[in-house]
């Protein structure tokens, strides 16, 4: 019978709690440490993860020298995808605030996503993706959130910015004209959706499948820079 095992926990900067990496017979689990005992990501479902990074990679992928955008790089799916989809003079920027959360994926967690932090065009930044967008002007074709559960399911108050009529403003500044923004949440937030249309994008609502093409479904927003 397949079990939890803990390999390692590594703590959140600015006294922000912990994150737990477990072995789950041949998956891995990360999970916030003394929590409710749910899962925040699991190797065997990123299907989600992997479309964040698909759909707007193939919407800018034509344009020379794609500079693209990742907030929090998780188990490395989006990552990879973003490589898969982006030609070779690409550069991809990920912004990871643990730095546990990297290590993990240059050890155990580096080959169920093919080992994307060894692609010569990633570069990671280990810093709150927030303070890369504050400062950014039209320095990104692509722009790719992942770093909670969504607007409405936060489990650390201080990532509530990026979803704020203000942080998504400074996302639509960073971006190139014509530029995507694609943000991750776990669930629909209508709100959400017409606050990024008033930050000056024209934005679609996308449903996921977590895994497969059945069970657990997750919200995408896929929205283009307008004017």
């Amino acid at each position: 019978m397949k079990r939890f095992v803990l390999l390692d926990t590594v703590e959140i900067p600015d006294n922000a709690g912990a994150l737990c990496l477990f072995e789950y017979g041949e998956d891995f689990v990360i999970k916030i440490a003394g929590g409710d005992g749910g899962q925040l990501m699991n190797t065997r479902m990123h299907g989600s993860e992997d479309a964040l990074a698909a759909i707007p990679c193939k919407q800018v992928a034509s344009s020379p020298q794609v500079r693209a955008l990742i907030g929090g790089l998780g188990m490395g799916f989006t990552l990879a995808a973003a490589l898969q989809h982006l030609g070779a003079d690409a550069e991809v920027t990920v912004a990871e605030l643990v730095p546990g959360v990297v290590a993990w994926n240059r050890g155990p967690l580096g080959a169920k996503a093919g080992y994307p932090l060894l692609d010569p065009r990633t570069r990671v930044v280990q810093e709150d993706v927030a303070k890369l967008l504050k400062t950014a002007n039209q320095a990104f074709d692509a722009i790719m959130l992942d770093v909670d559960n969504g607007p409405e399911g936060l489990t650390q108050k201080g990532n509530g910015w990026l979803y704020s009529a203000e942080g998504l403003r400074h996302c639509h500044r960073a971006l190139r004209p014509k530029g995507r923004l694609a943000v991750w949440s776990a669930s629909a937030d209508r709100p959400f959706g017409e606050r990024v249309r008033r930050a000056g994008f024209k934005v679609e609502e996308v449903q996921v499948y977590a895994h497969g093409n059945r069970g657990t479904r997750h919200t995408l927003w896929i929205a283009e820079k307008l004017g």
